[in-house]
């Protein structure tokens, strides 16, 4: 706000110095220096001002697009301008299907416009090639090609060498939602929305363009459903066909009749996913109702039902020569579980939005994920061992923390609903925090009773007998026990000090009631001890009052609180005054206020002076 003075004359003919105020706008204050349009919506940006005075800017799109634009302020009518772009290395949208090369080296991610070929050890992309929106993929044997599964049901060859599209052959009248490549390595075979599944071979056929022949593929058979399709999978024998439907059951079928053999049903939702194990013994299915069903291929019973993620389950592979599986949820997790034990082994976190797709490579030691985030994560499987025992006792701390977490807070007596005493919130450092008072409360008790009986036993003796120390007391300096429960509590946290108290049950407020009457006739950590005694006073109030054991005790409490916190505000009284004191002689020597706001006050002063000048004039 600025002040301008101007004249104006009454009607009296006197002159008068009014005030008129003049509010700034944000207009004045910052000024726009020009628009920057960038080629899609900006999901951060960053800004920098070099020495020479240009000014650069870099955004990050919402398609993973990087742009760098500069220009320069301090001209008339600066314009900004794209110095350079980052377009490859990652996908425009999300990444929905992945797969390893038989060699461990090679990840293909395929995106809705894109296909990246990346090498798994130095991270960089070394193919990349337009395509169809892609829901499903893999290499075809010999790692030369790859075979890509659209949305528009097509079936798409590409060649890896020179990055051509090869073919295109209208596989489906729907999505084609998945594929499973044979055991003998001569077809595959594929599962869309039109109710069908497809067996296709690999075939060379001669190329129009040279002499050498190419690869293609060829439709052998054609299996029709009720449902449409959603996964399929051979057996790893190459004798049974896993096909699951929308209405939410896997039907299992002989692969050389199609012959109807098995029906898994008890899912709730339709099944997304599922995977056969390396044996052919087992077979685990993942569905949108969250749950993870691990079965038999004899006989086609369910072996057990697990609750897998809070979201849907997306994607489920097991290991290669194992009965691991892992499983990825929309929950952004990724979970590693034992078929054989039926045990959560460890999660995996680090996406942060849902996760689309998973792909574990031939050797078991690497797994690739794909998530909402637009980001690729690839884990490694380290020579740690890992303890079972540890993983389930931190994922309970996790779960009983955030559980916690959403509680409500407690209701206190005598509070009116809606009033919010608590600044904290109650998280395991409080019950901890609650635990550690506990046992040093129990200490106390302990080493009371210890000495109670040395001295009946000395007194029997009739000669001092040695009392062994306690190592914990040992340890804090060879204190007493009533000073370790005073050290336990000075070392709680002063956000966390009323959530342990409202945790500790009242079988331990009597000794503590006791021991801060000791403590505050000592006179130690006086407004400490206040506020713990106000507090457990306050929730414990109608059993403390209906207890005469405490009656006593609590009349001590009063006058010795009363006595040493009037002691305690005479001594900061004082030294207030004190340093009152101290302050005026500085000034009066320096004849500087000891305060940088000491100059606002004295403004301060003069205009409200000027004001009540003004308003006597006014009155006259």
């Amino acid at each position: 706000m600025s002040l301008f003075p101007s004249r104006l004359s009454s009607g009296k003919g006197e002159e008068e110095d009014l005030e008129v105020s003049v509010e700034m706008t944000l207009q004045d204050e910052i000024q726009r220096v020009t628009n920057i349009k960038t080629s899609a919506k900006i999901k951060s940006f960053d800004l920098i001002l070099s020495p020479q005075g240009e000014l650069k800017a870099v955004f990050l799109l919402q398609n993973n697009l990087v742009e760098l634009y500069s220009l320069n302020p301090s001209a008339p009518a600066p314009q900004p301008v794209r110095t350079s772009r980052v377009t490859l290395g990652g996908h425009r949208s999300d990444v929905r299907t992945l797969s390893f090369s038989s060699d461990n080296i090679a990840v293909l991610s395929a995106a809705a416009d894109s296909i990246k070929i990346w090498n798994r050890s130095t991270l960089q992309c070394i193919r990349t090639m337009t395509c169809e929106y892609a829901l499903c993929s893999f290499f075809v044997p010999g790692d030369r090609q790859v075979v890509i599964g659209t949305k528009t049901g097509r079936l798409q060859l590409y060649d890896l060498a020179s990055g051509t599209l090869l073919e295109t052959v209208d596989a489906h009248d729907g999505a084609l939602w998945s594929m499973s490549l044979s055991p003998d390595q001569r077809g595959f075979v594929t599962g869309g929305a039109d109710k069908s599944v497809k067996f296709w071979d690999f075939e060379l056929v001669k190329d129009e363009n040279s002499t050498q022949k190419r690869l293609s593929v060829k439709q052998t058979r054609t299996l029709q459903l009720d449902e449409e399709v959603l996964s399929v999978r051979y057996s790893p024998h190459q004798n049974l066909l896993a096909v699951s439907l929308l209405d939410c059951t896997v039907k299992i079928f002989y692969v050389d009749t199609l012959k109807f053999f098995l029906s898994l049903y008890g899912h709730k939702l339709p099944v997304i996913c599922m995977d056969i194990s390396y044996d052919g013994a087992l077979i685990a299915t993942g569905s949108a109702d969250r749950n993870v069903k691990i079965w038999g291929l004899d006989f086609g019973d369910c072996h057990k039902s697990l609750f897998a993620h809070d979201d849907s389950v997306m994607y489920l592979q097991f290991v290669p020569k194992s009965h691991l599986f892992f499983t990825a949820g929309k929950d952004r997790k990724i979970k590693q579980w034992d078929a054989d034990n039926f045990e959560h082994i460890q999660t995996l976190e680090g996406h942060h939005q849902e996760i689309w797709c998973l792909a574990v490579s031939p050797n078991g030691d690497y797994v690739v994920s794909s998530s909402h985030d637009k980001s690729l994560r690839l884990w490694e499987r380290t020579r740690e061992p890992l303890i079972l025992e540890e993983e389930r006792e931190m994922q309970r701390e996790a779960e009983y923390e955030e559980s916690v977490a959403k509680e409500d807070q407690p209701a206190v007596p005598g509070e009116t609903q809606g009033e919010n005493y608590f600044t904290g919130k109650k998280t395991i450092e409080t019950v901890k925090a609650a635990e550690r008072i506990m046992e040093a409360v129990e200490l106390y008790r302990e080493e009371t009773a210890k000495m109670k009986e040395h001295k009946a036993i000395c007194k029997a003796a009739g000669k001092e007998v040695p009392l062994p120390t306690n190592p914990i007391l040992m340890a804090y300096g060879n204190i007493s026990p009533s000073a370790y429960v005073l050290e336990i509590f000075k070392g709680i946290k002063s956000s966390e000090l009323e959530e342990s108290l409202l945790v500790l049950p009242f079988s331990y407020v009597p000794d503590i009631l006791r021991l801060f009457n000791e403590f505050i006739q000592l006179g130690s950590d006086v407004e400490l001890l206040c506020r713990c005694l106000f507090f457990l006073l306050r929730i414990h109030f109608g059993q403390i009052t209906s207890n005469q054991m405490l009656v006593p005790v609590i009349e001590k409490l009063k006058e010795t609180t009363i006595s040493k916190v009037s002691q305690v505000r005479d001594v900061i009284g004082f030294n207030l005054a004190g340093l009152n004191y101290l302050k005026r002689e500085c000034e009066a020597k320096s004849e500087v206020m000891f305060f940088a706001d000491a100059t606002s006050h004295l403004e301060e002063k003069k205009r409200k002076r000027k004001k009540r000048e003004k308003l006597i004039l006014t009155l006259t």
